[in-house]
């Protein structure tokens, strides 16, 4: 009887163990993950970006411009065939400028508004997540792209689920995986499917003391698939109050 007291209060005492370190697993890996970026301080003290590269794109390389300011503007320019577009998205509203669709700019719906409007975030959902409403578990290890790594699923306060895929060796998170619609989304079409978009993310290396990746690719996405990298970034440099509006 007593033998099995005992073994009753182990067990127990390994489900709350199990349960705490679970719980201290998922906050240390993040953890990891922002120090190997550069740490908190750094990431939050970053007030815009500015990026330059290409993507490759359909047989072609399409050259992009991206600009973020800390919660209040997410703008990528980019060359297409001759033709310049943008999209720029805001607090309040968002345009798009696809040269091959339309000669004027088109508002951006107010779902996938609100979708783009996480980019706002220059440190991201995962530093300081749980202050911003979201929630993260961990999902034990997968092997990403040939390398162990962290699966920590990320649903944002306003119920988007993200998967984060963490190098266990490097702390770098070198993919993730969302659902999204598709184009039909963008104009409103209302038949467009949700489907799953993969992102690798690699060759980081320091801009000021921060880490970023300077390959960004998505593969499996069809004709929309491609891979940027970017061979310029900057950081906390002043920003034309015209690229918040469509016509520039």
């Amino acid at each position: 009887m007593m033998k099995n007291i005992v073994l009753l209060v182990v067990f127990v005492l390994g489900i709350v163990f199990m349960q705490f370190a679970q719980g201290q697993s998922v906050d240390e890996i993040i953890n990891k993950y922002i120090d190997a970026r550069g740490g908190k301080e750094k990431l939050k003290s970053i007030t815009s970006v500015y990026m330059e590269g290409a993507r490759q794109m359909m047989g072609n390389e399409v050259p992009v411009k991206v600009t973020i300011v800390q919660g209040k503007l997410f703008r990528n320019d980019f060359e297409f065939g001759g033709s310049s577009g943008y999209t720029i998205v805001t607090p309040v509203a968002g345009w798009s400028l696809i040269p091959m669709r339309s000669p004027t700019p088109e508002p951006i719906t107010e779902d996938r508004l609100k979708a783009m409007q996480a980019q706002l975030d220059i440190a991201g959902p995962l530093v300081d997540y749980a202050a911003k409403g979201n929630k993260a578990e961990l999902q034990g290890k997968e092997t990403v792209n040939g390398k162990e790594a962290y699966k920590i699923k990320l649903t944002t306060s306003g119920g988007k689920e993200i998967s984060y895929f963490i190098d266990t060796q490097t702390n770098l998170v070198i993919q993730t995986r969302q659902m999204a619609g598709g184009m039909g989304a963008q104009r409103g079409s209302g038949n467009a499917q949700e489907k799953e978009v993969i992102t690798d993310f690699s060759d980081y290396s320091a801009v000021d003391g921060i880490l970023f990746a300077h390959t960004i690719s998505n593969p499996g996405a069809g004709p929309m698939g491609g891979s940027t990298t970017f061979d310029k970034i900057e950081l906390n440099k002043p920003v034309d109050e015209s690229l918040y509006k469509p016509g520039k």
